[in-house]
């Protein structure tokens, strides 16, 4: 069955919620005028935005993540948004001298031994990449969802992150089925990996479909302890990493 015809429905108050969506996007890229960007995750909340900033010519530039270890469904919707929408998407990879010499240091399975190890990952494929996104820019929005996860159950629309940029969470109070609802009434592209119980995608070896009753993102680093389940890209304490050699998140 798909993630539309499980989770699309319409709920109370929900033109309220994407009026107010559409208002703080506005607000943003007036404030922030040439230096902000959607940082996707390619996932179905960041495909709402997309198609938000899209539909409403908002000048807010898409930006992206290709860690060299997505799925090929997730990687295969950047041409998807660059055809549908006539958006070009900024694309950013990890540092391949990086990328190789944890490999040899330490396997390409290193993310299951050790939290720090992951972490390590992360630090190198997503967090140094993301420096970089926003280097020059002083503004960005992400999916994220109050209802996500216990970490995230207090997240604002609008805060400020560790370099002191404005963090634009548009969706904060959207619920999944409003993430849905809006995918299926405005025929918005998804990762077809949703169908198969994904909710919440990351790169292919930390990533796995859930069961019945499970949380959203339980399906994200399941071995690890719940509390430690975040990448970096959405944790204060954690620093981007920016040596090649020897990365840590």
């Amino acid at each position: 069955m798909s993630a539309i015809a499980l989770y699309a429905r319409a709920s109370a108050g929900f033109e309220d919620r994407l009026g107010h969506a559409l208002d703080v996007l506005r607000t943003a890229a007036q404030q922030h005028a040439g230096r902000i960007v959607q940082a996707t995750s390619l996932g179905a909340e960041d495909m709402v935005i997309t198609d938000l900033i899209a539909r409403h010519q908002l000048p807010i530039a898409l930006g992206t993540l290709e860690t060299g270890m997505l799925h090929a469904q997730t990687s295969a919707l950047i041409p998807r948004i660059e055809e549908r929408y006539g958006l070009q998407v900024e694309v950013y990879r990890p540092v391949a001298e990086s990328v190789l010499h944890f490999v040899k240091t330490n396997g390409d399975r290193a993310m299951y031994q050790s939290i720090e190890l992951r972490k390590a990952c992360c630090g190198i494929r997503k967090l140094e990449p993301l420096a970089r996104m926003l280097a020059k820019r002083d503004a960005w929005v992400t999916g994220l969802r109050r209802e996500q996860s216990n970490n995230r159950g207090v997240v604002s629309f609008s805060e400020t992150d560790d370099q002191g940029r404005a963090k634009i969470n548009p969706l904060a109070d959207w619920s999944w089925n409003d993430v849905w609802h809006y995918i299926a009434s405005n025929d918005v592209p998804y990762n077809p990996l949703h169908d198969e119980f994904m909710p919440s995608i990351g790169c292919a070896p930390c990533t796995r479909a859930i069961a019945v009753g499970e949380d959203f993102r339980a399906g994200r680093w399941w071995w690890e302890d719940e509390k430690a389940k975040e990448c970096g890209l959405h944790v204060h304490e954690e620093k981007p990493a920016v040596s090649m050699i020897g990365v840590k998140a």
